[in-house]
């Protein structure tokens, strides 16, 4: 069963947001958010001032670098809804999609509720009286912003201008405070850490403070109501990171040389209430609970819309329900209707006080990183493999940066609580291969193609300037197989003996003229890829037209490569009567062209568990081969208890023992276990062979090249050989594969 993304149909209108409105102004009110207020001068006042603007600037770097990741992908491809998730998973394909898309959206869904605790605490800091209607207060107040969401994004927006404006009286009301009440022996004071609580440290300060610069995906999680959103992400975007960098730059100095660390510490909010300029104090208050509440509301728009986003591509049927908006605007209902339902319960559990506020946050870090740390793995990957349809319009992106903000990522979330990150990585994983394993048809253009084929070109550049050694041999196969259906020993032999360790092809010759045929070689191929899908072989189809088969086959062996990488066995099943010359030519001009040779002898596969492979010994050049090829059978679940036995045919002129030693030496050195015999010669080789083979699963032997004379003769002597033996694999070697290497 195989799914595509689903269709659910334009909406009549959309919404069409510019860059100030639609980016800039859900990002800045979410950066300086509850942090700002409730928690910045804890982390001032318990890692000092200088760490504190080392936690500003390292949290503002993984930021920064995010952003130009995210404006180099939203300048190189259409952006539609869904934001981080959009473009994650049209970079590196639906498995890593789906997995950051729920990440994503539990984290904006998370956010919900820890703003709205970071609202309700300020609000009982300000009226102590209300601290026993915490839960009450806090689940009224998502009611209300889910019914402001629910009426539609045009009105959320429209409110924040005016939250916007708030918020800006609000910030300098406190950086005035901060300024008139600032001391030099104040800043002296809290200019070192010095951790007030056991527990405490750099990391763990960290985390508490890091999702006051996450806001930067309030805005690009509206992608899909923007007018331009390639122009608008990339600006809006940067100018966030960089008007609240400066801010909470500006708060972090300024207060540390205003309150003492005590008040910083205990009472990060009620310090800034104390300093506010002119004893506007209310206007702090009006701040926090417009940053808190705006915050809330922009996390409540975004994070429907992201699972929106992921519904719509089908990766999670279960998801298909929330795929569906409104026709007027194209509103995530649905989606918008289990956050709320989420944030309640989160609400419900977590109860109230700075505890649960803290514990939120450091959650919402890990989820965060995560999300980042794949956006810029996203970007780095389209910038370094080179892929020739990454050309974003955002000049300022490098892959190193991509690199730097993925490896800052991963780093900082482990940092911060190497299980946690563990978890999460492994949550990521998890859900990646559930998805892998669904029978996706779905292709985003992504760009895990273009950085496979990057690497694959560079290793093929440097294995052409490498000289080939027989420790190193492995088999590159071209199997005759013609239609599959009708010679599934053939192909199946050929799995084998790849081993894992190979490439096969195979390759079917159609006769005839190409303008003729050009249709049903489109469906020969497509055929042969069906085969190797429903039977699970790990093989590549090839379908050449040629106007006879010994030309197409003369054709397929001289050309069929890739590089360096060239055929050096082919598999081919027993001549019919009647075309030994024709047969025996094909063989002829592989062996000058190099290529080992396996002709099957098809008396179907093997049957049972207790298998058993025998080798009839002549000598080293095809024995070495053969030998290798057993042992690479084995390497198969299907053959993996089967024995090896290698027999040989005693002479006169021969010492039974010091055949049999010699035979043991071989297998010894070449670290192959296996079991040796000699055996007396009856009347025939014919006979010999029979009688001790004829139980076997499948049997080797070698076989010379035969002369254009002798072409009937050699159809006609292994006839009478192959007549009574169960399947077998007759093998010439190229003299590649050696044992002793």
């Amino acid at each position: 069963m195989t799914r595509e993304p689903v269709e659910v149909g334009e909406p009549a209108s959309k919404n069409a947001f510019g860059t100030f409105g639609g980016v800039f102004t859900p990002s800045i009110l979410t950066i300086l958010g509850v942090i700002m207020y409730m928690r910045s001068g804890f982390v001032t006042g318990q890692a000092g001032i200088w760490a504190a603007v080392l936690i500003l600037l390292l949290s503002t770097s993984i930021t920064f670098l995010t952003s130009l990741s995210i404006s180099a992908i939203s300048t190189n491809t259409r952006v539609k809804g869904g934001g981080a998730y959009f473009l994650i998973s049209r970079s590196l394909g639906p498995e890593f999609g789906g997995a950051i898309g729920l990440t994503l959206f539990l984290a904006q869904a998370l956010s919900v509720p820890f703003f709205i605790l970071g609202f309700v605490e300020a609000l009982m800091v300000s009226f102590p009286g209300l601290a026993e209607w915490f839960v009450p207060i806090g689940m009224a107040t998502a009611a209300v912003l889910f019914v402001v969401t629910h009426v539609g994004a045009s009105w959320a927006i429209k409110a924040q201008y005016v939250i916007l404006g708030t918020l800006v009286l609000s910030v300098v009301a406190l950086l005035g405070g901060a300024i008139a009440h600032f001391e030099v022996a104040t800043f002296q004071a809290n200019w070192s850490p010095a951790y007030r609580e056991s527990g405490i440290n750099f990391w763990v300060v960290f985390a508490i403070f890091f999702p006051a610069v996450t806001g930067i995906m309030a805005g690009v999680n509206m992608s899909g109501d923007l007018r331009e959103p390639s122009r608008s992400i990339p600006s809006g975007t940067l100018a966030a990171v960089a008007v609240g960098g400066l801010i909470y730059l500006a708060q972090i100095v300024l207060t540390g040389g205003a309150q003492s660390r005590d008040r910083l510490v205990d009472a990060p909010y009620g310090s800034l209430l104390e300093q506010a300029l002119f004893g506007f104090d209310f206007l702090i208050v009006a701040g926090v609970f417009a940053a808190t509440i705006s915050s809330a509301l922009g996390s409540l728009m975004g994070a429907p819309r992201v699972l929106q986003a992921l519904a719509r591509d089908n990766i999670f049927p279960a998801l298909k329900p929330f795929a569906f908006g409104t026709l007027k605007g194209d509103e995530p209902r649905r989606g918008l209707w289990l956050t709320f339902g989420l944030t309640l319960g989160v609400l419900w559990l977590a109860g109230g006080g700075g505890d649960a506020l803290n514990a939120v946050a450091a959650v919402l870090s890990m989820f965060f990183l995560v999300t980042y740390g794949m956006t810029n793995m996203a970007a780095f990957l389209e910038s370094f493999s080179g892929n020739p349809s990454f050309r974003p319009r955002f000049r300022f992106f490098h892959w190193s940066t991509g690199l730097a903000g993925a490896a800052g990522c991963f780093t900082v979330a482990f940092l911060i609580d190497a299980v946690a990150a563990v978890g999460a990585v492994l949550v990521t994983l998890v859900t990646f291969f559930y998805v892998r394993r669904q029978a996706l048809t779905t292709s985003f253009g992504d760009a895990r193609r273009g950085f496979t084929y990057n690497r694959v070109r560079t290793n093929l550049i440097k294995l052409a300037g490498q000289t080939p050694h027989p420790k190193n041999w492995r088999p590159t196969t071209l199997v005759l197989s013609g239609n599959p259906m009708s010679r599934q020993t053939l192909s199946a032999y050929a799995s084998w003996l790849a081993g894992r360790r190979g490439i096969v092809t195979l390759a079917e010759i159609i006769v005839g003229r190409f303008e003729h045929l050009a249709q049903t070689r489109r469906e020969a191929l497509d055929r042969l890829q069906r085969y190797i899908d429903d039977n699970g072989v790990n093989a590549f189809p090839e379908v050449i037209v040629s106007e006879s088969l010994d030309d197409g086959m003369s054709h397929l062996i001289q050309c069929h490569s890739i590089g360096p990488i060239k055929p050096n066995l082919l598999i081919l099943g027993w001549s019919r009567q009647g075309r030994a010359a024709s047969f025996n030519t094909l063989l002829r001009m592989a062996g000058d062209l190099g290529v080992s040779q396996v002709i099957v002898n098809d008396r179907g596969l093997p049957k049972g568990q207790n298998r058993r492979i025998d080798i009839w010994w002549r000598g080293e050049r095809n024995g070495s081969l053969m030998l290798i090829l057993a042992y690479l059978l084995t390497a198969n679940w299907a053959w993996n208890q089967a024995r090896i036995r290698i027999l040989r045919i005693s002479s006169p002129d021969e010492n039974p023992d010091k055949s049999r030693r010699d035979l043991l030496e071989l297998a010894s050195a070449a670290r192959i276990s296996v079991t040796t015999l000699i055996v007396e010669p009856l009347a025939t080789v014919q006979l010999t062979i029979k009688t001790h083979s004829s139980d076997a699963s499948v049997v080797l032997l070698g076989f010379q090249t035969p002369s254009a004379e002798d072409d009937e003769a050699f159809q006609a002597r292994y006839d009478a050989l192959l007549e009574a033996l169960p399947t077998t694999l007759l093998i010439w070697s190229n003299g590649e594969a050696d044992l002793l290497a």
